[in-house]
């Protein structure tokens, strides 16, 4: 396995391009394949991808902000003491690998911003800590398992269309009425395949780590300017922006609102006013996009304890931002091709002309993991691909619900060689997709057979 891996990973680091590199060609790949499947003509074609190129504004300054609000709280004095204890916890290369993606895996099926950017900042501090101590550890692979938690964060507490189909006024409420998360993220299938991944993709990753002579560690020169080092580097920003007292009485009255206590607390006051009975409410399963940024603002904010603090932190995350800003465009016009000339309803509908009730969620699946190449949106997957695949449910006589997490299934499976939600471990952790993506593809490929094999056998 450590030679397959090995193997798999050289060929991605040669083969595979960067991330933005992989947009454009993604782009140019649906183009051709809108062109020779529909009846779209080029002109029209171009229109449907600039369409769709601003339909992601939203949106991608909502992820911006999950990365930047995210680093922030992680990379806080009390959180990046607590990311390290964790690093520290590792005694061998073995563990460090196990520790990282067993971490990652957990906090992604708590929510998926949790497990994107603390996932990153986990593996970031345990090869740091790892370098440290002495002990060699194959960065690459630490830092597919701090992947791990974006291939089953659809089946966790916060997986989209689970959540979506269990909201009133969803849009095909018509249709399939209120699906509770009984029948979702809850059904026997769902929960063994999370199982199967908490417990196989740790041992698995741990058996691709090659020899300590071959080992890539994490470079002392990124971790010593602060941009790799994650919890450990933003932490001592987050400190050097809460000056001193010396310091703080040498500044001028306007100077010092920026080291003010006062006024943090007041901001983290009012704000928990809001966060406090919105989260009695709703609990983790009702927080959306906008109520997890918030809750890290808030958060983040009574963890530095000064705006100054805060303020450093958040501008090393937003430095780490850019690829996000500029790469959402591509995806959204991506996406308003597929949408707009008839593409997805062709790949959705090919499978189910073959199809049968046993076979059916196999094969939507399936086609759900094709789809996320093009729509990496989870929640935007589902709008665009839910009504054919519950068309489908109703033709063939299955369970709705099973339609919903064979779509999320899918879904969250080819994250694992889809570099657009690698893109924040990207940035964090300063890798190549190529050295990253090797490594999570063997996960995802055995995330893909245990979940066709639940959702064949166990609905």
């Amino acid at each position: 396995m450590r030679r397959f891996g090995n193997v798999l990973a050289a060929f991605s680091t040669r083969w595979v391009p960067d991330a933005f590199v992989f947009a454009v060609f993604l782009s140019v790949l649906v183009f051709g394949l809108a062109l020779g499947l529909t009846d779209r003509t080029p002109l029209e074609l171009v229109g449907d991808w600039y369409g769709g190129f601003w339909n992601l504004l939203q949106f991608g300054m909502q992820m911006t902000l999950v990365l930047v609000t995210g680093y922030a709280l992680a990379s806080s004095p009390p959180a990046g003491r607590a990311i390290r204890w964790v690093a520290g916890r590792t005694r061998g290369p073995l563990s460090a690998v196990a520790v990282t993606a067993l971490g990652a895996a957990l906090l992604g099926t708590l929510h998926w911003g949790l497990g994107l950017i603390a996932g990153a900042l986990l593996a970031v501090e345990v090869a740091r800590s790892c370098r440290e101590r002495g002990v060699r550890v194959h960065f690459p692979l630490v830092a597919a398992g701090g992947y791990v938690g974006l291939m089953v964060w659809h089946s966790g507490l916060s997986g989209s269309a689970p959540l979506l189909v269990n909201t009133p006024g969803h849009f095909l409420e018509e249709q399939v009425g209120l699906i509770p998360l009984t029948e979702t993220i809850l059904q026997p299938f769902n929960l063994v395949f999370l199982a199967a991944m908490l417990i196989g993709a740790p041992l698995l990753l741990m058996s691709m780590h090659p020899r300590s002579r071959d080992s890539e560690e994490i470079e002392a020169d990124a971790d010593a300017d602060g941009g790799a080092s994650g919890a450990g580097g933003a932490a001592g920003g987050g400190t050097g922006g809460a000056a001193t007292a010396t310091a703080v009485r040498e500044l001028s009255p306007a100077q010092r609102l920026m080291h003010s206590r006062l006024l943090v607390y007041l901001v983290v006051a009012v704000g928990l006013v809001y966060l406090v009975p919105a989260l009695v409410r709703g609990g983790v399963v009702g927080m959306d996009i906008n109520l997890l940024n918030f809750t890290f603002l808030i958060a983040g904010l009574g963890l530095h304890g000064t705006l100054a603090g805060y303020s450093a932190a958040a501008a090393e995350g937003a430095r780490n931002a850019s690829a996000v800003i500029i790469q959402f465009p591509f995806y959204a016009g991506i996406m308003g091709m597929m949408a707009s000339s008839g593409l997805l309803a062709v790949v959705t509908e090919a499978f189910v002309s073959f199809a049968t009730p046993f076979s059916y969620p196999f094969w939507a699946m399936t086609s759900a993991a094709l789809v996320n190449f093009a729509v990496p949106s989870g929640g935007g997957q589902w709008a665009v691909q839910g009504p054919v695949v519950i068309g489908a449910t109703e033709s063939l006589g299955i369970d709705p619900g099973v339609g919903v997490m064979a779509v999320a299934m899918g879904d969250q499976l080819t994250n694992g060689i889809q570099p657009f939600w690698a893109l924040p471990l990207l940035a964090l952790t300063r890798l190549r997709a190529g050295s990253v993506l090797g490594y999570s593809a063997v996960v995802m490929f055995f995330g893909f057979v245990v979940a066709s094999l639940c959702i064949t056998f166990l609905t």
